[in-house]
């Protein structure tokens, strides 16, 4: 039994829309019973409210229910319940570890002490851990004991890092969001799909689907990326592919010291070696570059900072510059002991993406430059002496303004030499708001699927919008990469609708998906007899190419276990609702004013995009009442033409689907179009019930709303199904 303990009894991840946030934001649903403890609100405990804002002081940016900064914190003041609690501390463990942002809520349940508690997800495992460990801590408050709240922040950081996308591609994410361009990950990794159907994009980091694999595999090719661009033009360093230590003493030799050794097909700079001036050091870097790659190029150093430039689509959208990483001899302390205190100290510096600048490593490259000023790792430099440690590298100073129109060219028009539509330009100048050629400055690589942390989180200066580059380029200004999308639901002729749906969408000329409790389909092409009213099988029209628009039939117990499986429809239609016995799993109960009904069911409406339809019943009051939540416009159908919603509806100049002397009308406030007999569908002559009558209607508002010409809406209505 439980006594004044916290016991998690259940978890549901909801990946799509769902009962608890209007907008499209995934969550994990917890059962949470706190026994005795419901006896014990914070304000009788003071440990709690003492522990906690020692432990979590950020926890004052927490609004809660009233509204302003610190408002949670008077509520744990005043006195709260631990389940309310749990969902704080659990969201702010996750804004603490990086997951910046979060939805909460917290509700009883017909059990006494048992609470729904509800918070964002935009990783499964990152969120039941950090659930748990908020169980935890609001234990260890209410029994007044000590918690380790760095650490189990440090547990979570390392469950992002491996299961969370990179900053990279999370940026180009939230830019199609913001388009309202719904994303599906397809790995575990960050191969992302952008869009639905027919109109999907897919990205890799900040390689697309349009990144061609030849260009690609150009780029990685340093010494023939080289010899295109200096064919067409383009200023690059002079030199040459070696094949021996002998070779590369040779070639430093004709281009003249200092020079540069790296690898032919390396990257992330490693294996370079730069401002080269002896016979010893030319030969020592040939060794270790011959490690990091197929072959080695000697180059002429170029004098200036490193710079990249990232290219998109044709266009510079963003630049950053290196700098030299040196320290300042003290007389007491080693070089490597400076490097750690004097660099790698310096809170930029990190060994995952969410730092700017990677710590300095005595690689050989390093060591080659310490060596060349007469020093070890072990020596003790003289107070106020300088030591470079690394001359390239730490590319991460925002500089996108400085940048000259004809250096933004020039590294434009190298990637379109190479093919690649995104590409970071690699590029040595001593002023960069200055032409390369009056400078002597040279492109040096061009690289595919370049990192974009150095944009969007610069060591300095301002970041750039680099994931909305990205997205505008795969997207024109008015795509939004869906497919016309209609979602069903309801307790009643949800199938007949589903199926007359998917006629009429067929005859309209796409190829369509089909979603229902009978199978998968696409076309004529049956790909699965199961119930696929599921999440996951519906979520496969989805990520279908084939599919250039889809109809989705989703039950009431779906949206609860799982959430719908889009993000968001064109035309969402809702027949009819009735009390399920099975809703009370979780914990919903058939109550005189019905407002668990309209929480499960309003889903559907909440999704219909602003220039969609929701297509509702207006026999059934429940259905039409959802009409309230629809940010769209609203198509009601009727098989009573007086019915004072309709009536009401049409007077107001909208739309609606209704019988009249036995025919299908469709009615647009006074304007009426009649088709045919309702009694000539096929669907009514084989089951001459209201159930039947009803979705042929809700057929007609679904295909009228997708504006399908009223001949076809007939002909496909009184022709066999297909």
């Amino acid at each position: 039994m439980n006594k004044r303990d916290i016991i998690i009894e259940r978890i549901a991840h909801l990946r799509g829309p769902n009962i608890w946030t209007v907008l499209y934001v995934p969550v994990i649903e917890a059962i949470v019973d706190i026994g005795d403890l419901e006896d014990c609100p914070s304000d009788t405990v003071p440990s709690v409210y003492k522990r906690l804002t020692a432990w979590m002081p950020s926890l004052i940016e927490h609004r809660c229910s009233p509204g302003v900064r610190g408002g949670f914190l008077t509520r744990l003041e005043r006195g709260t319940w631990p389940g309310h609690i749990l969902e704080h501390v659990a969201l702010e463990l996750q804004n603490l570890a990086g997951m910046k942002g979060g939805f909460g809520r917290t509700r009883e349940t017909s059990r006494r002490g048992v609470y729904k508690v509800v918070i964002t997800a935009w990783n499964e495992q990152v969120a039941k851990a950090a659930l748990q460990a908020g169980r935890d801590l609001v234990m260890a408050a209410y029994e007044d004991r000590d918690f380790d709240v760095n650490t189990q922040v440090e547990e979570l950081k390392d469950l992002m890092e491996t299961y969370f996308l990179g900053p990279s591609t999370a940026t180009i994410v939230e830019a199609a969001k913001d388009r309202r361009i719904p994303t599906i990950r397809l790995s575990s990794g960050n191969l992302l799909q952008l869009g639905y159907g027919s109109r999907q994009r897919r990205i890799w980091t900040a390689e697309t689907e349009q990144t061609g694999a030849i260009a690609e595999t150009t780029s990685r090719d340093k010494d023939l990326t080289k010899s295109l661009l200096e064919a067409c033009g383009v200023p690059v360093p002079s030199g040459r592919a070696v094949e021996s230590a002998e070779d590369a003493w040779d070639a430093a030799q004709d281009l003249g010291m200092p020079v540069v050794v790296k690898p032919v097909d390396g990257n992330h700079g490693r294996g370079v070696f730069t401002n080269l001036v002896s016979q010893r050091e030319v030969e020592a870097a040939y060794a270790v570059a011959l490690q990091e790659g197929s072959g080695v190029l000697v180059e002429k150093f170029i004098f200036g900072d490193e710079h990249r430039l990232l290219i998109v689509g044709g266009k510079m959208v963003a630049a950053a510059k290196g700098s030299t990483a040196f320290i300042t001899g003290d007389g007491k302390s080693s070089v490597a002991d400076l490097i750690e205190s004097q660099i790698n100290a310096d809170p930029r510096r990190g060994r995952n993406e969410d730092h700017p600048l990677n710590f300095i490593k005595l690689d050989s490259a390093n060591r080659l430059e310490i060596e060349k000023q007469g020093l070890t790792p072990e020596s003790i430099p003289d107070e106020g002496r300088i030591v470079i440690i690394q001359r390239s590298g730490n590319v991460a100073i925002d500089c996108t303004d400085d940048v000259h129109p004809d250096v933004a060219d020039t590294a434009a028009m190298a990637a379109r030499i190479v093919g690649l539509n995104v590409a970071g330009i690699d590029l040595v100048a001593q002023d960069i708001s200055k032409p390369l050629k009056q400078q002597s400055g040279a492109i040096v690589e061009v690289n595919a699927g370049p990192g974009l942390l150095m944009h969007i989180r610069p060591a300095e200066g301002q970041p750039r919008p680099v994931g909305r580059a990205i997205v505008d380029h795969m997207f024109a200004a008015e795509e939004s990469g869906l497919i016309p999308i209609v979602g069903v639901c309801g307790t009643e002729g949800v199938d007949q609708v589903t199926s007359l749906l998917f006629h009429l969408m067929s005859l309209n000329g796409w190829e369509t998906g089909m979603a229902t409790r009978s199978g998968l389909q696409v076309g004529r092409r049956r790909i699965s007899s199961e119930d696929s009213t599921n999440f996951d099988q519906a979520r496969k029209l989805l990520l279908n190419r084939e599919v250039q628009a889809a109809v989705i039939e989703t039950t009431g117990h779906e949206i609860l276990a799982n959430g719908l499986p889009y993000e968001v429809c064109e035309v969402g239609v809702v027949t009819r609702v009735e009390w399920s016995e099975a809703f009370q799993v979780y914990d919903l109960h058939n109550l005189e004013d019905n407002d668990d009904l309209i929480k499960v069911y309003r889903t559907q409406v909440d999704v219909v995009l602003p220039t969609g339809t929701a297509v509702l019943n207006a026999d059934d009051s429940i259905v039409a009442s959802l009409a309230a939540y629809c940010e769209g416009s609203v198509t009601f159908y009727s098989l009573d033409p007086t019915h004072t919603v309709v009536v009401d509806h049409l007077k107001q100049g909208h739309r609606a689907v209704i019988v009249e002397q036995g025919r299908v009308v469709l009615a647009h406030g006074a304007s009426r179009t009649a088709l045919m007999s309702i009694d000539a569908c096929p669907t009514v002559s084989q089951a001459s019930t209201d159930s039947t009558r009803s979705a042929v209607l809700a057929a007609a508002a679904a295909a009228w709303a997708l504006g399908m010409p009223t001949e076809l809406i007939e002909a496909g209505l009184i022709s066999p199904l297909v």
